[in-house]
């Protein structure tokens, strides 16, 4: 749930991150939103309230001043008695408005667009709010002042003093009848109060004490925002269709689970003292590889663990700054992308150091690397997904090797019983293809896949994962060829946008491919370029410390979000860099 400065709810999606848009006005008009704001200000500041993810947006004029805070309630932080009362108890969005100096006229305005806004709805005003119904689909808004019912809309005007309070209560489904009525002022701060305490509560068990505390821990915040509670999966991002280049054509729906995100999400999480979140995921993954058919596992799936659904191209909203299509859905999941298995095999590996991992897991396990054995030389859509020709990618057989590497590491220290022979020979094959077939005579580094003159900055990860070491002739090749033709300042471009991906326009530079470049230029020992290429990439967050996928030639942030393998990505670096600077992390 996206909310803008000017205190618009304008994304969100219910009842699940991959449901269709309830608030989609980010993506054109018609899309629905939800407004809280005076008539009139000067200025406004958003912040979270310290660690937590509660929202507050103030707003000033020679008035007064007017904050607004927002907040979604996890179930976990609610009361016993109200978390088992009704499907409705646990809000979707709680938002109070509080008149901190002065007065303030305040202005409602909730118009939803059920299903992308293509769903005619209903909308009735019911005791204490309004009710919206669109088939079997409902939201509920409760309210502490009267509202109107106008044009499908909830819409009110209050004025508030100083010490006066506006209550708002969004809940998604059907309320028993003892759950609906008038919310109060205590009601609202109640939940809001619960909800901040779960987050402090939650980040006090953070084991991280190094530099840049903060934004490390604002990006585990984002991390768990990530993942949906009831199966432990983690989306790649909270959006769809936010252009990698405003404009262009490049729009993709992030609201599902891949594989290689979560991986690297469970992995950063259990770096911060966080393992419960792997718990979680590890139960999920486990479902995922039992499911897994003769394809083996998808790389992508939804936040149930089932297939996303195909794309779709909703013809009707305009797209972000006129940027179209936009799409639901997303067809990757018919890839081939081999570099999943190497990310998954890392964080069981990683996991099992802090948590034994069960024998069911690793029966699975064997029957994973069973497939992967069968198809490790096979062409691939590789880690950026491209819709051009499959290829053997560098990068995909360098986790390949991952795969069987970190297999191998858990046979051995757990006297797991394993088919070793094999699992080394796939191991040292995958090796020798990246150092026969990966090495580029131009640079004398390596190269995106064999017969390419391309880089990748996904070759930056050699290091990260034990391949290569960080001052090894062919990976110091790779890092200077690298710097000078995907680097700007400490900006990072993924690879040459020639058309080779199968797809028209460009992109931003991505974020993530910076923080990566920090750490692979801190582990040869650069620790003073490595330092200065990371503090330059955080200053290109947003006002929240949040991250996009990309950012513009402008500076600007572009793509899905806020997106998690930019945050993993910070949080990665930012461990490593402490530690190298000779700090406790």
């Amino acid at each position: 749930m996206l909310v803008t400065k000017d205190g618009e709810v304008d994304f969100a999606c219910a009842p699940d991150f991959d449901s269709p848009g309830v608030f989609a006005g980010l993506l054109g008009e018609g899309g629905g939103g939800f407004s809280v704001r005076p008539t009139a200000w000067d200025t406004t500041h958003q912040y979270y309230l310290p660690s937590s993810a509660v929202l507050a947006t103030r707003f000033s004029s020679r008035r007064g001043c007017l904050e607004v805070l927002d907040g979604m309630v996890p179930e976990e932080a609610l009361p016993d008695d109200d978390a088992e009362a009704g499907p409705g108890r646990r809000p979707l969005l709680v938002r109070l408005v509080r008149v901190l100096d002065g007065e303030q006229e305040v202005v409602v305005d909730c118009r939803p667009g059920f299903d992308w806004g293509r769903a005619p709805h209903e909308a009735e005003a019911v005791d204490g709010g309004v009710r919206f119904r669109a088939g079997e689909e409902q939201l509920v808004l409760r309210s502490s002042h009267p509202l109107e019912v106008e044009d499908g809309a909830a819409r009110g005007r209050v004025l508030l003093r100083k010490g006066e309070a506006l209550a708002l209560v969004l809940h998604w489904g059907e309320l028993a009848p003892e759950e609906g009525g008038e919310v109060g002022r205590e009601e609202a701060q109640r939940l809001l109060d619960a909800t901040h305490a779960y987050w402090r509560d939650w980040v006090r068990r953070s084991s991280y004490r190094g530099r840049w505390r903060e934004i490390v821990h604002r990006s585990a915040i984002t991390l768990k925002l990530l993942t949906y509670a009831p199966t432990g999966a983690v989306v790649a991002a909270g959006t769809t269709s936010l252009p990698e280049e405003v404009g262009g054509a490049r729009n993709w729906d992030y609201r599902y689970a891949w594989l290689r995100d979560a991986a690297f999400t469970t992995f950063a999480l259990m770096t911060l003292g966080f393992p419960d979140e792997t718990d979680a995921f590890l139960a999920w993954l486990e479902e995922r590889m039992a499911a897994a058919g003769d394809e083996g596992l998808l790389p992508v799936y939804t936040v149930r663990g089932e297939r996303p659904p195909d794309e779709e191209v909703l013809e009707h909203l305009g797209g972000y700054a006129g940027s179209r299509p936009v799409r639901t859905g997303n067809a990757a999941y018919a890839q081939r992308q081999l570099d999943s298995y190497g990310e998954v095999m890392d964080s069981i590996y990683l996991y099992n150091k802090v948590r034994p991992i069960s024998w069911d897991i690793w029966t699975q396990v064997v029957e994973m690397l069973d497939w992967l054995a069968d198809h490790a030389a096979d062409p691939d859509a590789g880690l950026w997904e491209s819709r051009g020709e499959p290829r053997r990618n560098t990068y995909s057989q360098v986790m390949v090797w991952v795969a069987f590497e970190r297999a191998l590491r858990v046979s051995r220290q757990r006297g797991l019983p394993a088919p070793r022979q094999k699992w080394e020979a796939c191991a040292d094959a995958a090796y020798r293809r990246v150092q026969e077939e990966g090495l580029d005579p131009r640079t004398g580094g390596y190269r995106v896949s064999a017969g390419s003159d391309q880089l990748d900055a996904s070759l930056l990860m050699l290091p990260l994962v034990k391949f290569a070491g960080p001052t090894d002739p062919r990976f110091a090749a790779t890092l200077e060829a690298l710097r000078d033709e995907l680097v700007v300042d400490c900006l990072v471009r993924r690879y040459p946008t020639d058309g080779t991906d199968g797809l028209d326009g460009g992109e931003g530079y991505f974020v993530a491919c910076s923080f990566w470049y920090a750490e692979a230029l801190s582990s040869a020992g650069r620790l003073q370029e490595a330092e200065e290429v990371f503090e330059k990439t955080l200053r290109f967050s947003n006002h929240l410390g949040l991250f996009a996928e990309e950012v513009s030639a402008t500076g600007h942030q572009t793509g899905n979000f806020p997106q998690a393998l930019s945050h993993l990505a910070l949080i990665s670096a930012a461990v490593h860099l402490d530690r190298e600077l000779g700090g406790s992390a």
